[in-house]
């Protein structure tokens, strides 16, 4: 197949990974917004992928929500593209991604499938948001307009069915993870005797960074590594790294608290293998790309009990699962864990197991190819769920 790939903010970081994984048998073609001056217009990662940068709006990185203005620019350049070489599958990511390629494919008769990553309707915003409102509009039209839907969890699925997304049009293909990269062997960062929790995960309110710092006094001589936030120098790169720093102080943990700010993403298994145990505690999930990575780094994760974690960390067996926002709860299952190395040890294994066995790139592109070639019509449509937790 001719794939084409659409994401017109930042690409994820999994959309390379599978890229390169589909080019083995397919053409890849990921199309994203040229949002560095020094980026090539095009590369050509691996064997069968290539990654155009389209320039539409500033060469510079903007929030999703900043992309409107510039997606006619972009979706008049899909078409241009397409009309000369047509697609047989395009899979766009995110709203702006969806828009874009709506835009881009009209008048070819081109089948799309679409992820959200995340909603609009499962964000926390202020009564009366009109901004998020048209988004939430927007994601239902897209939704409807969409060959097939493809949502990273069962919780998600449920949440397209609320949005207005016909059941029939929704395949559930989870996020994977690259177990090359995360794996039980490899270098680990450095460490001291303590105990060490490593947090990983965005440090806004609801991101799980507050909960484990008030956690942090009912794990006596653990520390708390907290990877997470802007790249430095990002507008507000300060203020969420600053409300933790008081918070540590004020829960009396402070000299127990470490802030790395924001970790690139190949750092991350080394930091991970160093942990002891890593929390992850969002009250919204909609990937679950933190627990899978720990998992398949041999390093047993608490997760909160929401979204992608239901699917993929089975409780008491590759992980735990804990309600989220309860920082006694968390204290508790911490202090015991950390006091069995054995059980420990076992649910590293289980975790490590289950993310190469179920979750690996190359099961997930597989999955999406079933996708794929139900919406083109070569293969008679076949429901893409989640193994039962038993067969882990």
């Amino acid at each position: 197949m001719n794939i084409a790939v659409v994401s017109v903010h930042d690409l994820p970081a999994d959309i390379p990974a599978i890229a390169r994984e589909l080019g083995s048998a397919h053409r890849v073609t990921v199309y994203t917004r040229r949002n560095s001056a020094d980026r090539k217009p095009r590369v050509k990662p691996a064997t069968g992928v290539t990654i155009e940068y389209l320039a539409a709006g500033p060469a510079e990185a903007l929030p999703e929500n900043g992309l409107m203005p510039y997606i006619s620019e972009f979706s008049a350049q899909l078409r241009q593209r397409w009309s000369k070489d047509r697609p047989d599958i395009i899979h766009a990511h995110s709203w702006t991604g969806g828009l874009a390629a709506i835009a881009g494919a009209e008048g070819l008769d081109v089948p799309m499938t679409q992820t959200f990553h995340k909603l609009g309707s499962s964000r926390i915003q202020p009564r009366g948001d009109r901004g998020q409102a048209a988004r939430i509009k927007l994601e239902r039209a897209i939704g409807r307009r969409a060959d097939a839907v493809i949502a990273s969890c069962d919780d998600e699925a449920d949440e397209l069915i609320r949005l207005g997304v016909p059941r029939k049009n929704i395949a559930v293909v989870p996020h994977g993870v690259d177990v090359e990269r995360f794996r039980r062997q490899g270098p680990s960062l450095a460490r001291g005797e303590r105990p060490r929790l490593v947090h990983v995960g965005h440090i806004t309110p609801g991101g799980g960074a507050h909960t484990a710092i008030r956690a942090l006094d009912g794990i006596p001589g653990a520390e708390l590594l907290i990877a997470g936030g802007p790249v430095a120098g990002a507008p507000d790169a300060e203020r969420d790294l600053e409300r933790l720093r008081l918070l540590a102080k004020e829960a009396g943990v402070e000299d127990r608290v470490t802030l790395l700010g924001h970790v690139p993403h190949n750092g991350i298994a080394k930091l991970m293998r160093s942990a002891d145990i890593v929390l992850s505690l969002p009250i919204a999930v909609p990937n679950g790309k933190v627990a899978l990575e720990s998992m398949a780094c041999g390093t047993p994760v608490i997760a909160s009990a929401v979204g992608a974690h239901l699917d993929s960390v089975v409780d008491g067996v590759t992980g735990l699962l804990i309600r989220p926002d309860n920082a006694a709860l968390l204290a508790r299952r911490t202090r015991q864990l950390l006091g069995d190395l054995t059980r420990r040890t076992a649910l590293g294994f289980a975790g490590a197991d289950r993310a190469s066995s179920r979750y690996s790139m190359e099961r997930i592109s597989r999955e999406l190819v079933r996708v794929y070639d139900n919406v083109t019509g070569r293969t008679q449509p076949v429901e893409v769920e989640l193994e039962d937790a038993e067969a882990a």
